[in-house]
């Protein structure tokens, strides 16, 4: 029987060992999106309010510095799908709507992301994220320390523009998080409870913690109950860790083009995710558990052990955990009568369940 651990600072129940009676070798599946985020926005009636905030976050980047604002310019610029801020919109159409009372909770949640990224890119010496040149590799590190401050700063006169002061708690406290989980890093791939453990506090903190933030905050903008920010707060937990989980999963089965970076990257910086994990759990292949602690792996090894890995069902497994998460997400929509907003938020559960990048 599967055990069941809530990972620390939330209140999400885990599945600690779900491979007992799994198939030993299942083909790993990947449903094609059949639309993409910026479809989804578009048919959401969304794209010109995220395009209100792109305006603001780009206005914000200015600064008397030209070395902070051309910095903080490359940063907005190089700023991805910007689905945290649409998880703030919608949150807050589902309650009574005005993007005057929302757009700076939405703008704030893409400064403290961008701000933790760049940090991020710092602290891992990383040259290029989705492709494109970092911060600190562009200009140097203490560039970057300095423009993640200043995100987290421009994103602190944001939540205070908001217009319900509960705001500022949700981010501050997801900023927390985020620096816990951090600064908590899967350190072994078994026992596998020890290893669950780890990754779902990591995953829930560092990723899902923001995700959560920014339901809440949209949902707080939109005047809704404390019943409906913390329906939508989990909506967003759960939403999270699915996200994280393909994104752990794509690092084995993704497309290098569509990634901008190459296959295999955890496993080559060291990184334990849930395929990993899961694969170790049912083979106890040495081999696997060796690579990432053995530090500096070949091609060739990094080759092999995603092949193995996918070969006994370890991203199988993983998909099958971050499907289990949008299935609760979903489930806290069972709140709000059906809307257009609330359909949305369904369809970017879809979307990040079938994403390839």
């Amino acid at each position: 029987m599967a055990a069941y651990q809530t990972s620390p600072g939330t209140d999400v129940a885990v599945v600690i060992n779900p491979l007992s009676n799994a198939d030993p070798h299942p083909t790993p599946s990947r449903p094609v999106a059949a639309i993409s985020l910026a479809e989804l926005f578009e048919r959401a009636n969304l794209t010109g309010d995220l395009q209100a905030v792109e305006r603001l976050l780009l206005e914000r980047a200015s600064s008397r510095s030209e070395l902070i604002a051309a910095a903080s310019t490359h940063t907005v610029r190089s700023g991805g799908k910007r689905l945290r801020a649409a998880l703030a919109l919608l949150s807050a159409r589902l309650g009574n709507y005005s993007l005057p009372r929302v757009i700076h909770a939405a703008a704030a949640v893409e400064l403290i992301q961008a701000a933790s990224l760049v940090h991020d890119d710092l602290v891992d010496q990383a040259s290029r994220r989705r492709g494109r040149v970092t911060v600190h590799a562009r200009w140097d590190n203490d560039v970057a320390l300095m423009v993640g401050d200043y995100f987290f700063a421009l994103a602190a006169g944001e939540m205070a523009l908001s217009p319900d002061p509960r705001i500022i708690g949700y981010y501050a406290q997801a900023v927390q998080t985020i620096v816990e989980g951090e600064l908590s890093p899967v350190t072994v791939v078994e026992p596998s409870e020890t290893a669950l453990g780890q990754y779902y506090f990591k995953t829930s903190a560092k990723t899902a913690s923001l995700f959560e933030a920014a339901c809440k905050a949209g949902m707080a903008a939109g005047g809704g109950s404390e019943a409906q920010i913390t329906a939508l707060g989990r909506y967003g937990l759960d939403l999270g860790m699915a996200f994280q989980i393909i994104d752990d999963v794509l690092d084995f089965v993704g497309d290098e083009h569509v990634l901008g970076k190459p296959a295999g990257n955890d496993l080559r910086q060291g990184t334990i995710t849930l395929p990993l994990i899961y694969a170790v759990a049912r083979t106890g292949n040495p081999q696997l558990r060796t690579i990432v602690e053995r530090g500096h792996p070949s091609d060739g090894e990094v080759a092999a052990a995603i092949a193995e890995v996918v070969a006994v069902g370890g991203v199988e497994a993983a998909l099958a955990e971050a499907r289990r998460y949008i299935g609760q997400a979903i489930g806290h929509l069972a709140e709000f009568p059906p809307s257009g907003a609330q359909r949305a938020l369904i369809d970017v559960a879809h979307f990040v369940i079938s994403r390839n990048a």
